[in-house]
């Protein structure tokens, strides 16, 4: 799934997303300093008693959205060009980010293991990572090759992760069914950050003054998660620790339709922007 993903980020672009110098320091302000710290905030706050589940929330709060963001840009009418310049850098900082941020807020939890979360990234992230770029290197001279073998990925990604989530839902059913009230937990904090951070998105692009298609890709790049990295991730990393997962299994089911609507949100607010 993440070597489909990986065919899709174009790192030759990377360049390009500091050519948009306040559209980039303000997502990634808020996205690897700002959200972070909110979303331990809101865990702390309504998790506590968990620090499993905790875990897995802030897990799927530190990992912007390296894939679906794009579709709900491109629905709110925002600026798509600019949005996908942005994802090779979220996507970088994320995986450098993610275990540096897990080390400094929960270091003393029981369920935090080094070793295994630093094979998990190596067999999740940097094996199918190389193999990605070794594919596109191979195939640079052969285009439609190269195009076709990355429509099929982008195609089915979505089956992709559906795949996953039912996997997990089938082997961990059991689990999430036994915890539906710890779900309910992971809702209100989850919603919450939506709505805070889309009112900062809105009073940041205010102050900066983007126009409406730059507001919208700040907004849907702040506010989108990525779920299948943090969910492959943490399946490999916590092994012991089950509970980790419901967060990030729940995510995208309370997510996708919060965007969506969204997104419409966001072209009623374009009339009067």
């Amino acid at each position: 799934m993440l070597y489909g993903l990986f065919l899709e980020v174009p790192l030759k672009d990377l360049k390009n997303s500091f050519k948009n110098v306040k559209f980039t320091s303000a997502s990634l302000i808020i996205n690897f300093i700002w959200t972070p710290l909110l979303g331990y905030f809101l865990g702390v706050l309504f998790l506590k008693g968990n620090i499993d589940i905790l875990i897995g929330f802030f897990m799927l709060i530190l990992t912007p959205c390296t894939d679906w963001y794009l579709v709900f840009t491109k629905m709110a009418k925002g600026n798509l060009n600019l949005s996908f310049s942005i994802l090779p850098i979220n996507l970088i900082l994320q995986i450098v980010l993610l275990p540096i941020y897990l080390i400094i807020f929960f270091s003393t939890s029981n369920s935090m293991n080094y070793y295994e979360l630093a094979y998990s990234i190596l067999i999740v992230i940097v094996i199918p990572f190389i193999l990605a770029q070794l594919t596109k290197y191979i195939l640079k001279n052969k285009t439609k090759i190269n195009e076709k073998i990355t429509q099929l990925f982008s195609k089915y990604q979505t089956i992709f992760l559906a795949i996953a989530v039912f996997g997990i839902f089938n082997s961990e059913g059991r689990i999430v069914f036994n915890n539906l009230n710890s779900i309910l937990l992971i809702f209100i904090p989850l919603i919450l950050f939506f709505i805070i951070n889309f009112i900062l998105d809105f009073i940041v692009a205010k102050n900066m003054k983007f126009n409406y298609e730059n507001y919208t890709s700040l907004t849907m790049t702040t506010l989108a998660r990525n779920s299948p990295l943090a969910l492959a991730i943490a399946v490999n990393s916590f092994p012991e620790s089950q509970l980790i997962l419901i967060g990030l299994v729940i995510g995208p089911l309370i997510e996708l339709p919060v965007l969506y609507g969204i997104s419409k949100l966001l072209l009623a607010i374009k009339k009067r922007y």
